[in-house]
């Protein structure tokens, strides 16, 4: 999903809504010909992600403007680690600075948050995956920032899969259709390599759903012992998906219980960014008329 062109239009976006008319203080008090090193320096440890954004808000900013990696996507670093360099004209590093570390913090801090995650479930053989609560707009750069953090993607948007939820099965009740048969009408006029899942609430709505032929099954807020008796029932029928209210503290005692997936909306809604600075130090101003 984060390609150069969806990277390029989302800084453009970015850059345009934090200097719409130009930095004036750059532009100001910044001599023309200025020269700067700045380094991107944690401080805190974590997993760096965005590598490739954090190039691109300086190289739209300014051309002339260079960035080295020192940090791939997905490698973690300690605190006072120095992550990239940035070199060029002072003026557009200053300009281009608040863009990219926005960029560069907030995806690092889902990829540091996911990780976490997959360490806890080490072992288990249960795969942390993300959800669609995402920022509008962003979806594909916090998608990315869970992949480097060792999570997965669930599917992208409302066109890639199936996902019947309990307000689609609420309304085929409400008009009178038995749960399997509804599905089976709807699978039925899906092609064929389209993927379903069906979330679920209760332990009873199991076989109905399955009997359907779904492929995925998700078991929305249940208990520890109703996740263990739900992966009972489907007896590998289905993939096994958990989901609601999941945190750090409850997530490994989740996945003992022998569920496939365990998805995790906090990744991306709740993240907070992680803690790198940019230190500028100025090359070579212009000397004095």
């Amino acid at each position: 999903m984060l390609t150069r062109s969806v990277i390029d239009r989302a800084v453009a976006l970015a850059l345009e809504e934090d200097a719409p008319w130009g930095d004036i203080t750059s532009t100001s008090l910044i001599p023309a010909d200025a020269t700067a090193t700045a380094e991107l320096v944690a401080r805190e440890a974590g997993v760096f992600s965005g590598g490739e954004v954090f190039r691109a808000a300086f190289a739209l900013t300014d051309p002339l403007v260079t960035v080295d990696l020192h940090a791939a996507d997905g490698e973690a670093f300690d605190a006072g680690a120095r992550v990239a360099t940035v070199t060029g004209p002072a003026r557009g590093i200053l300009t281009a600075e608040r863009v990219a570390l926005n960029f560069t913090q907030r995806m690092s801090g889902i990829a540091t948050l996911t990780a976490q995650y997959v360490t806890e479930t080490a072992f288990t053989g249960a795969r942390i995956a993300d959800t669609r609560k995402t920022t509008p707009g962003l979806r594909a750069f916090e998608r990315h920032a869970v992949s480097c953090g060792g999570g997965h993607n669930h599917r992208r948007t409302l066109s890639d899969a199936v996902m019947a939820k309990d307000n689609h099965l609420a309304v085929l009740l409400a008009e009178g259709l038995s749960v399997t048969q509804a599905l089976q009408q709807m699978i039925a006029r899906l092609p064929h390599t389209t993927h379903v899942e069906v979330e679920v609430d209760s332990l009873d709505q199991i076989e109905a759903v399955l009997a359907a032929g779904i492929g995925t099954i998700m078991l929305d807020n249940f208990s520890l012992d109703d996740l263990r008796r739900g992966v009972e029932i489907v007896g590998g029928r289905a993939i096994v998906d958990a989901s609601g209210g999941v945190t750090l503290e409850t997530v490994r005692a989740i996945a003992e219980t022998g569920v496939d997936v365990i998805s995790v909306g906090a990744l991306t809604h709740s993240a907070r960014a992680l803690d790198l600075g940019l230190d500028i130090r100025v090359d070579r101003a212009a000397e004095p008329v």
